[in-house]
């Protein structure tokens, strides 16, 4: 067996094959990419903090995903950035760990906010006389904290799991650390890490079938009338698109660590940044241009500013 050990520093050996003048064309891409998703999620948070009108349980969970799609890219895009600027690609082993921690814990709170968003547009279709009493002000704060606290707790057992295995290798093939990477590298067994992963998955799938389950719920309310169904496709409609965002671009991250290895780096590389890209981009985009509330809000705000300019 080789010699384990905790290595120091981790490599990642995504961007070996790129010259020098296509890392000058994506930093460039990657970092307006990069501020124009903290640009639009940044936008929405404040207009919603703002805006008084904006103070329903629907519009702060949708705060609570924007913020979470600026926590997230967080730890991958400085690192990134950096990474196509520089010749050394390397990681220390605590900073791997944490930027597993991070990613992954923003791409499990973002099915738990959809499942919250989900629960609230159920109530304020199936039982709109009960909406008021169900969703007060202290059940969203709850249910806000739990969407982040469950998250971080299911991550936190997996990180403190992983610091644990002992360690053959420190090399991976991928443009950031994630947790099948590191334990590929283990000396020892991996089967108390395997279950628990298997356990996490199996939760928040189920988060995926109870969204789907309430939407067949919410169809057969809202066709019985013409203001469900104004409601469904108002309110509805974008939940569902975001949700279909973040699931593909799950999709794309599990198809990496599967079949990864038999496809071009580039292509790797896309199918490894998709849920760190999409849906911080598109969510608020899909959101701000479907919500009457926040339309409206946006278009005084831009009407107001070209008075004030003319």
């Amino acid at each position: 067996m080789a010699n384990s050990t905790l290595p120091a520093v981790f490599s990642l050996s995504g961007l070996s094959d790129l010259t020098a003048k296509h890392r000058v064309v994506l930093f460039s891409m990657s970092l307006l990419c990069y501020c124009v998703m903290f640009a639009v999620n940044g936008a929405l948070i404040l207009m919603i903090i703002l805006e008084e009108k904006l103070h329903d349980p629907m519009y702060i969970f949708l705060c609570n995903l924007c913020f979470n799609s600026l926590y997230g890219p967080a730890a991958f895009y400085p690192k990134f950035l950096y990474d196509l600027l520089s010749n050394s690609h390397v990681i220390s082993y605590t900073g791997c760990l944490l930027q597993v921690f991070v990613i992954y814990s923003y791409a499990t709170t973002d099915f738990s906010v959809l499942a919250l968003m989900a629960y609230d547009r159920y109530v304020a279709i199936c039982r709109p006389l009960n909406y008021h009493s169900v969703m007060t002000k202290r059940r969203v704060v709850v249910l806000m904290c739990f969407s982040r606290f469950v998250p971080m707790l299911c991550q936190t057992i997996v990180m403190i799991l992983t610091s644990k295995l002992q360690l053959c290798g420190s090399r991976i093939e991928k443009l950031y650390c994630d947790n099948w990477s590191i334990l590929k590298l283990s000396c020892t067994q991996i089967t108390t890490n395997n279950i628990v992963g298997f356990i996490v998955i199996i939760f928040y799938f189920a988060h995926v079938v109870y969204i789907c389950f309430s939407y067949v719920h919410m169809i057969k309310s809202a066709v019985k009338s013409r203001e469900g169904r104004r409601k469904f496709l108002q309110t509805c409609v974008p939940h569902l698109l975001c949700l279909l965002n973040v699931t593909v671009a799950m999709l794309f991250d599990l198809m990496y660590a599967r079949y990864g290895s038999t496809v071009p780096q580039t292509v790797r590389n896309f199918m490894a940044v998709q849920f760190l890209t999409l849906p911080p981009l598109l969510n608020p985009i899909i959101y701000g241009l479907n919500l009457t509330q926040v339309r409206k809000r946006l278009f005084s705000l831009c009407t107001h500013n070209k008075q004030g300019l003319g």
